[in-house]
């Protein structure tokens, strides 16, 4: 057998792509064809397309522009931006009117709790200006009005993004506990799940031996065109995540945002990563559809283990994973608990026109399901049975939005197809700790 039919190369693959002859589907285009019964061979796909849309805390924006004429001030010492503290440096930049702020994607306004880096983030990207206010060490106080536009660096950078899916919570306890891992307090006595990931389109779990993610990988961040640095904080070989920067200047506001948690805010990022099926090995990995991937269930409390299920149980694929909204039915309640609780502030109620919906805030994580009293809020969330649990455990909460992981997918299919993205193969290896 020839060699070209057992192994392929970088630029193999992007020559097929230049002559508009490269065979594309998205992680999930796959996998319905398996689900289908089709069999997949190595020489029918040579790119596969994957995403992933979450809370991924571990992302800063790293921000410098200019807010005054020099020698207006002598240095900042502290900065708000839409009342979002940010971190001044690591440039002093004495004396000449310009800013080099770090924002940590949780950071919580100091006004409204409600609101937090990632929807300032999202706001500076829709064009929105926003309030800077400065204490300068030499106690001036000043403000002053900026758009992205006008802020001629703007990069977004992960410290720890794109894990390799995550964990499904519960809380064994008695009493209801505060946590990141839920938009309010979490319920006691097996009463509710919440879960993270996206399964069969996870970039890591279609590479999870980074044959082809590394060092210099070019990725989507947030709709733009950027690059994985290395490996995330924490990340292991069982546990994988990646590091990575992208410019904010040309992101897309509908792959991000902020997310209120019970414990604070949170931060949405939505990574795209093609895949290029260098060899069969590679193969295996991607036909595993949501049903063969693994999801441990775990205590909210201590994350110790307690059951295992799969993906499958989560992301049903009978279902489209988006929530849906009848306004008809609608009770006008006094006070909209969706309203109340919907972490990305997509619903708003009034009392004259009753509930409007955001579709383009909404991050279909389910919770408005849960918690509407006219059901005017639709989700297919499922219920869990657990062993040694008498009841079957209803999933409330997701904090990955599979709806925008697979239009990240596709994206990145065109872009790749029309010749506006070129895959980089990596100028380094990633490593973990004890393996080189």
């Amino acid at each position: 057998m020839a060699a070209s039919n057992i192994h392929r190369t970088f630029p193999e693959i992007q020559e097929k792509i230049d002559r508009k002859e490269v065979v594309i589907l998205t992680a999930q285009e796959i996998c319905d064809r398996v689900r289908e019964g089709e069999t997949i061979e190595f020489h029918d796909i040579d790119v596969v397309t994957t995403a992933t849309s979450a809370l991924m805390s571990g992302t800063y924006a790293v921000l410098s522009f200019k807010v005054a004429e020099p020698d207006t001030f002598i240095k900042a010492e502290k900065v708000w931006i839409n009342n979002v503290p940010a971190q001044v440096g690591p440039c002093p930049n004495e004396r000449i009117g310009i800013l080099d702020l770090i924002i940590m994607g949780t950071q919580q306004s100091k006004t409204d709790p409600g609101y937090g880096a990632g929807d300032l983030f999202r706001d500076l990207v829709l064009g929105k200006q926003v309030l800077v206010e400065i204490q300068t060490d030499d106690k001036q106080n000043l403000t002053c009005f900026t758009t992205l536009k006008q802020i001629p660096h703007a990069m977004l950078h992960a410290s720890r993004n794109a894990f390799k899916n995550y964990l499904a919570f519960v809380n064994p306890g008695k009493s209801a506990v505060s946590t990141i891992f839920h938009s309010e307090m979490m319920k006691g006595n097996y009463e509710e799940m919440t879960f993270c990931g996206c399964g069969e389109l996870n970039p890591l779990e279609n590479d999870p031996e980074l044959k082809t993610i590394g060092i210099g990988t070019k990725v989507l961040i947030n709709g733009a065109q950027g690059f994985v640095t290395g490996a995330g904080t924490r990340s292991s070989a069982e546990k994988p995540n990646l590091a990575g920067v992208a410019d904010m200047h040309q992101m897309d506001p509908e792959f991000m945002g902020g997310f209120s948690t019970g414990h604070g805010p949170d931060i949405i990022t939505t990574w795209a990563v093609a895949i290029p099926v260098l060899d069969r090995e590679m193969l295996i990995h991607i036909l595993k559809t949501d049903e063969q991937i693994p999801l441990k269930v775990v205590d909210v409390r201590n994350r110790k283990p307690i059951y295992e299920i799969t993906y499958g149980h989560v992301w049903n694929k009978e279902d489209n994973h988006e929530v849906e909204f009848n306004r008809k039915i609608c009770l006008k309640c006094d006070a909209c608990r969706v309203e109340g609780i919907c972490p990305v502030r997509a619903v708003h109620s009034d009392p004259e026109t009753g509930v409007h919906f955001d579709r383009a805030r909404c991050f279909n994580c389910g919770i408005c399901a849960s918690v509407c009293k006219g059901k005017s809020f639709a989700a297919h969330l499922g219920s869990i049975k657990l062993e040694g649990v008498n009841h079957k455990v209803p999933v409330t909460l997701r904090q990955s939005d599979r709806v925008a992981a697979l239009k990240a997918a596709e994206v990145l299919k065109h872009q790749i197809q029309k010749g506006q993205f070129k895959m980089t193969q990596p100028v380094g290896k990633i490593g973990f700790p004890g393996r080189p």
